[in-house]
């Protein structure tokens, strides 16, 4: 506010992270520019129809009435009305009408979520054409812009030391600064694994573990297979982040989550499977429905646990309350990524912690890990000398084919999901990694460690529990490791007798608990025990037999409990 009151320029570019405030900065300038009748009027473009009400509605609360029902062939709209609310989609409509109304009074223009007026060339121009005679112009972002070819207009550009020209804010408030001054939440990023299984076109069928090194390809249909709301992956990573919300809750009363889903299908069939987990039926939200908006907000004023959306909840949306998420769609682009991260971050008391669940693909790793990282828009690539001059149009046609949207690609990519599984990972949280050696079961011990953390902690406090935790169950895990052996050399002293009766003892007892626990008759679970590990009744099996029995069982009590 200051620098803005100080240097009193006509176009300003403030970006900030999500959750930082940048609608009461905006709507502080507006109330002070009509204060001192520098303007007369304020137009307001956001990205979708939700945020125009949204904005009109915080704009009310600072005394600014705005019309968020203006259409760009309307022209007048009631006196009452200091301003108006449009989306870039409906500038780019009428963009004559809207510089018709610009020049006919002082007007300042607040750009929200400015790289959408990059979006489409259409968009663009139709921005520059509409508010090119406006008296001032506030533009401001909270997300990465993206790298292409289409200048964001009324934004300056200079060149970096590559050559290449990037965007020039005049203000930049990140998100490290921000949690900083405990303006948003720390977050805790539960990423999980798994093996998945799928069949290719050519009737292949490929079984790989999510979150290897794979080609691009193969990772795109593994993580797919575990998108799929038919294996056991999201039900398990879901009842593991319904687990985190409880925590939660304990600290937070009111505390909701929200599952992203790829499409309207997957939502649905997300929805279905929480409302079984949760015991309560989570609020669906599509972007098609009339009534979004509307669910949207009564969410926000409610307390019930869950939210389930397809991209309405991706930008801009202000919903403080939620604090568990589940990053549950194939879009993995580093614009939609924090645009999503930035529903959760949003602080109201010291000490709350957002968490967020996702797949442990390489991609969304890397974007967790480089949340604190401010980015800038790149205009295209520079032409380093003769023998490159086709490489600027090379990287444009690459750009253009690969485009904002991985999931366009994704669709092309012909396979059925066969089966899935999922295993908790590691956690990433302040640019550290946490998490247990070996493979750790969902619904284990070893993830309950991390799931069942407070939910209000200060980060540092947040990095020694980590820690302190990962150590503990590393002593745990030690001290069992020499026991074992321990075991393994006095099994070994007793005679073969000896021995082949206390196998078949746990063997029977284990068998005898799975029977309770499922119904199935005793005779039966050994048959099906003999049919996946081999070899001959329990009675003449031999030593290594009976410890595979032993072994595969207690391995289905896990994937049981999961």
């Amino acid at each position: 506010m200051e620098q803005y009151l100080a240097r009193q320029p006509r176009d300003f570019l403030a970006v900030a992270t999500p959750g930082a405030g940048k609608t009461t900065f905006a709507l502080s300038v507006a109330s002070e520019l009509l204060g001192r009748r520098i303007v007369d009027r304020v137009t307001i473009v956001a990205p979708t129809e939700h945020l125009k009400t949204q904005w009109a509605e915080a704009a009310e609360r600072a005394g600014i009435p705005i019309d968020p029902a203006y259409a760009a062939g309307k022209g007048r709209t009631s006196s009452d009305y200091l301003g108006i609310a449009v989306t870039y989609a409906g500038v780019a409509v009428n963009p004559l009408a809207m510089r018709i109304r610009t020049e006919r009074w002082k007007t300042l223009v607040i750009l929200d979520e400015v790289h959408h007026a990059g979006d489409a060339l259409s968009w663009g121009e139709g921005v520059r054409e509409a508010f090119d005679p406006a008296h001032r112009r506030l533009a401001l972002t909270g997300t990465p812009f993206r790298s292409d070819v289409n200048p964001i207009p009324f934004v300056t550009y200079a060149p970096g030391d590559d050559g290449v020209p990037r965007s020039v804010a005049d203000y930049t408030y990140g998100y490290a600064e921000a949690l900083a001054d405990h303006v948003v939440r720390p977050v805790l990023f539960m990423a999980y694994s798994g093996e998945m299984q799928w069949r290719t076109r050519a009737g292949d069928e490929v079984s790989a573990r999510l979150g290897e090194p794979l080609t691009k390809d193969l990772t795109n249909q593994a993580l797919r297979t575990a998108l799929d709301p038919e294996g056991s992956w999201i039900p398990s990573v879901l009842a593991a982040a319904d687990k985190r919300l409880s925590e939660v809750r304990r600290h937070v009363a009111d505390a909701g989550g929200l599952v992203i889903a790829t499409d309207q299908d997957s939502a649905r069939a997300y929805a279905k499977t929480l409302r079984a987990i949760a015991g309560e039926a989570p609020t669906v939200v599509l972007s098609d429905e009339k009534q979004a908006s509307k669910k949207i907000a009564e969410f926000a004023q409610g307390d019930g646990r869950w939210m389930v959306a397809v991209r309405m909840v991706s930008e801009g949306v202000d919903v403080p309350r939620l604090a568990v998420g589940v990053y549950a769609t194939t879009t993995a682009t580093p614009l939609f990524f924090a645009q999503a991260v930035g529903r959760f971050v949003r602080a109201r008391t010291r000490g709350e912690t957002a968490s967020v669940f996702l797949p442990s693909v390489p991609t969304l790793l890397q974007y967790a890990g480089e949340l604190e990282l401010a980015r800038d828009h790149v205009l295209g690539r520079r032409v380093s000398d003769d023998g490159d001059i086709f490489a600027a149009e090379k990287d444009l046609l690459a750009q253009a084919q690969a485009g904002e949207g991985a999931s366009d690609e994704l669709e092309a990519l012909p396979f059925q999901a066969l089966g899935s599984e999922a295993r908790f990972d590691r956690v990433l949280f302040d640019g550290g990694e946490f998490g247990h050696a070996g493979e750790v079961h969902v619904g284990s011990e070893e993830e309950m460690d991390f799931l069942g953390i407070p939910g209000l902690l200060e980060p540092a406090q947040m990095r020694e529990l980590l820690a302190q935790r990962q150590s503990d169950r590393a002593r745990k895990q030690r001290s069992q490791a020499d026991a074992n052996a321990r075991a393994a050399d006095s099994l070994t002293e007793v005679s073969t007798h000896e021995q082949l009766a206390v196998l078949r003892r746990e063997l029977n007892g284990l068998v005898g608990a799975w029977h309770h626990r499922t119904g199935q008759a005793h005779g039966v679970v050994h048959a099906a025990l003999r049919k996946e590990c081999g070899g001959p009744a329990a009675a003449v099996a031999n030593a290594e037999q009976l410890q595979a029995r032993i072994d595969r069982v207690r391995d289905w009590a896990v994937r049981r409990s999961s």
